[in-house]
């Protein structure tokens, strides 16, 4: 069952989670988009277009902040959207918000938090704007979990007659950041310098949902001098009561990139997941979960090998067990594998 191969890597990164202090889970949804004609019968639309056919997958990798380490999949879903029920979205408001794709942010917290225990305190969700949702947000403050999700909108709250994003403008600068823009699209690489503010506050519930008010930390990092720059707003769970632990949280959001990076890995720059030609849905379903695990570790090499100084002081065995690393060396090399483990940055 391809959930069963799921499983059995989900309880391998369980493992290696143990030895760590501090780590980030860092989620979100990507399409898996199939071209070759035997599987297409077999799967929903994935975008807009009517005609494209896929599946969905909200994956969930775990980084440890401290030690710079790319950790592995703690959770993935996957799931093939209903042709029959092709605008949906129009009635969203209508629907029960466990019955709405959206619900899948909390359905991850909630596999986690069965498979990590009581390790889950360790864990710090980090996740971008899709997420701010105003039942997920109840759920982890109720349930004490950790989280760092970027607003995307302006929410009322108690503190202030404005909404949140005006409000923010009022608040005094703590800090000065340069945030390095990453190329995407058309749009091109750059640095920009930016303005850091902080506060405690307390996220009203909507008029048209139920429920007591959300007390939180909010983030801001605004580009300086530019209305259509940069800018992020954060909402989390974590104490922010100085300029250092502004700085952390926006840290924190930053490595949200290694999810994008890690689905580069799966689908273009590593396993090509999209190329398979499977005659069957279910046997496409399992090369998708067995090539998710192998995306992981090719993700976690580059980023090692990314510094190039470190990766050839250490040993490759730091993320390869010997039997992987001599089969690696067999693939590059006729020569007999050496005694000494060669490094990381070779691997």
């Amino acid at each position: 069952d391809p959930q069963a191969i799921a499983e059995a890597g989900f309880a391998a990164t369980v493992e290696q989670a143990r030895h760590y202090d501090c780590l980030l889970a860092l989620e979100d949804t990507t399409s898996l988009e199939f071209t070759h004609r035997t599987v297409r019968g077999e799967m929903g639309h994935t975008t807009s277009n009517r005609r494209s056919r896929g599946m969905h997958a909200h994956s969930v990798l775990l980084f440890a902040p401290d030690e710079q380490h790319v950790v592995g999949l703690i959770e993935q879903e996957r799931w093939t959207r209903d042709l029959q029920a092709y605008g949906q979205n129009q009635r969203h408001a209508s629907r029960p918000y466990e019955e709405k794709e959206s619900y899948k942010w909390e359905r991850a917290s909630r596999a986690m938090e069965t498979r990590l225990g009581p390790d889950m305190e360790r864990i710090i969700s980090v996740c971008d704007r899709e997420a701010d949702i105003i039942e997920y947000l109840t759920y982890k403050v109720s349930n004490h979990q950790r989280f760092v999700v970027r607003s995307m909108q302006s929410r009322c709250i108690k503190e202030s007659t404005e909404k949140l994003y005006q409000y923010s403008g009022s608040l005094e600068r703590a800090d000065v950041r340069t945030v390095q823009v990453r190329q995407k699209g058309g749009r091109k690489a750059r640095k920009a310098t930016c303005d850091v503010r902080y506060a405690p506050v307390t996220v009203k519930i909507p008029a048209n949902k139920t429920g007591e008010p959300v007390p939180l930390y909010y983030v801001g990092c605004q580009e300086s001098g530019s209305d259509n720059g940069l800018s992020w707003h954060i909402l989390t769970s974590e104490p922010v009561r100085s300029k250092e632990d502004a700085k952390r949280i926006l840290d924190y959001y930053e490595k949200r990139w290694l999810i994008e990076e890690f689905h580069k890995a799966w689908k273009s720059g590593g396993t090509q997941v999209e190329g398979l030609r499977m005659q069957s849905r279910e046997n496409l379903e399992r090369m998708v979960v067995v090539l998710a695990f192998i995306a992981v570790r090719l993700h976690q090499l580059r980023y090692l090998g990314l510094n190039k100084e470190e990766a050839e002081k250490q040993s490759c065995e730091t993320v390869l067990s010997p039997l992987a690393w001599k089969l690696l060396w067999s693939k590059q090399s006729k020569s007999k594998p050496p005694k000494k483990a060669p490094s990381l940055y070779w691997a």
